[in-house]
């Protein structure tokens, strides 16, 4: 089967031929009919997060697919059945069963999952739509719902994106962070994730807030500490999303309250279209058929 494989830092990813995986006893095999380039992805490749295994390794956990074969004890599955890979984070991460993460990924015509980690599609939701969910949705809707439970504003340096957000919602959009203090939000999730950005949204908040950080955009995050004292401000951290929680947001995209704004792009160019998101070149979410 075609793939694209991680080699070494800092190098393109690998077009390989691989042999076709075999599922194991609980795991089954999904033929790959989408995958979404997610920026964590470019973040590994680019040696700001360290990757859980060691290259040569399959990166793209953004999966959905369909069935095409059935381990050992797999019970509620069937060849044909349509379905998406849940990065399971909630109440415990399950990185080991993560793929692209602690198994091989989406980067590829197949790939092996456990079976734990599967949600049945709805029959309304395409498998493109369901790719990106798994992470770059329900990893969204965790940190908005679960870790902040807020209404909210925008800041984004480009302001091309602002109409986008306020189409969803957004109540007004600025170019910097400071903007918000005369707000007084009760927090601020950070999606960069550059350092600045933390810094700025704990300035920002009002006193008694919530920062909360999602974005892998540094190593390292440096924030004046009398900002975070002085106002009691609580600084969480937010990663991926609760099994539930990802069926919750298929069962929103289903009932058209929520759409992912995505872009296809061959196979082929999956390098490509990584370094789009490594230049900021990308609106919505890049999506690829490895199959074809």
């Amino acid at each position: 089967m075609k793939a694209f494989r991680y080699v070494a830092k800092g190098a393109p990813l690998q077009s390989a031929e691989l042999p076709d995986p075999v599922a194991g006893a609980g795991w089954v095999v999904v033929d790959v009919e989408a995958a979404g380039l997610c920026h964590s992805d470019v973040h590994m490749i680019d040696g700001l997060i360290e990757p859980i295994c060691p290259p040569p390794f399959t990166f793209g956990h953004e999966v959905a697919g369909t069935v095409s074969a059935l381990g050992e004890g797999v019970e509620g599955y069937a060849t044909g059945d349509r379905v998406a890979v849940a990065i399971i984070a909630h109440p415990q991460v399950q990185a080991s069963y993560a793929p692209g993460i602690g198994v091989d990924g989406g980067y590829a015509e197949r790939l092996v999952a456990h079976a734990s980690t599967l949600v049945p599609l709805p029959d309304n939701v395409s498998t493109v739509h369901a790719a990106v969910a798994t992470d770059s949705v329900v990893t969204a809707y965790h940190a908005v719902r679960t870790e902040a439970q807020a209404k909210f504003y925008g800041v984004d340096i480009s302001p091309d994106t602002f109409e986008a957000a306020h189409a969803a919602g957004a109540r007004a959009c600025f170019t910097d962070t400071a903007a918000l203090a005369d707000l007084r939000p009760d927090a601020i999730i950070d999606f960069a994730g550059v350092g600045s950005t933390t810094s700025d949204a704990i300035d920002a908040v009002r006193r008694h807030g919530r920062v909360v950080l999602v974005g892998l955009g540094a190593r390292t995050t440096t924030f004046t500490g009398g900002s975070l004292i002085r106002k009691s401000v609580q600084l969480r951290g937010s990663y991926g999303a609760s099994k539930d929680e990802y069926r919750q947001v298929l069962d929103f995209i289903a009932d058209g309250r929520i759409e992912p704004v995505v872009e296809e792009i061959p196979f082929a160019d999956l390098n490509q279209g990584l370094d789009r998101l490594r230049h900021g070149k990308v609106r919505g979410r890049l999506v690829t058929r490895p199959r074809g």
